[in-house]
């Protein structure tokens, strides 16, 4: 007899953060956990810890060959409803390590379809932003048309970013971000 599947409630929504970071203090880490600490009671968010794990993208060990890593972030996306990515811009860009983690995603089937919000850390970082829905976009993520929240803690001190984040309009913010995502993966689902 197989055994049986937990299923969480249609009501219940997880979402998977994405930090384009690999910094112990990272600001956009910092981001993802407060948003993590504001989520519903119906909603969690799991922040992955594996962009840094993940070998340079290479496609001669696709398929057979995938790295385990790989593969743990790929069941990461899969088991998800939704992906958050935090992204701090290195160079006018994407930092390489989410570029090379995106990478790895091109040919699978976790990905496409899969909503998304976009967060930032810092208000300064447009390129990195035009160039993250830029390759979202062609991989087929579907992005909510607006950013999902945004604050200024380039250059903060891990206390100070502490304060700012978990300041009343700050976490109102992040609270309402979260509710149009929400009802953003709800209308992608019905559509």
């Amino acid at each position: 007899m197989p055994a049986a599947i937990a299923r969480k409630p249609p009501s219940e929504m997880k979402l998977l953060g994405i930090s384009g970071s690999l910094r112990r203090v990272s600001t956009n880490s910092a981001l993802l956990r407060a948003l993590a600490d504001n989520a519903p009671d119906d909603v969690t968010i799991e922040i992955s810890e594996l962009i840094g794990e993940l070998p340079i993208f290479n496609s001669d060990r696709e398929g057979d060959l995938t790295p385990c890593a790989v593969e743990a972030f790929g069941r990461q996306i899969h088991e998800a409803d939704g992906l958050i990515f935090a992204c701090p811009e290195y160079a006018h860009g994407i930092p390489g390590g989410l570029k090379n983690a995106l990478d790895w995603m091109v040919s699978r089937d976790e990905i496409p379809n899969k909503p998304a919000m976009l967060v930032r850390a810092s208000t300064r970082s447009d390129h990195a932003l035009s160039a993250l829905q830029e390759v979202l976009r062609t991989m087929s993520l579907r992005l909510m048309p607006e950013v999902g929240f945004a604050v200024h803690l380039l250059g903060k001190a891990a206390e100070r970013m502490e304060e700012i984040l978990s300041a009343a309009e700050a976490r109102d913010g992040m609270r309402q971000a979260l509710a149009r995502f929400d009802r953003f993966i709800r209308a992608e689902r019905s559509a």
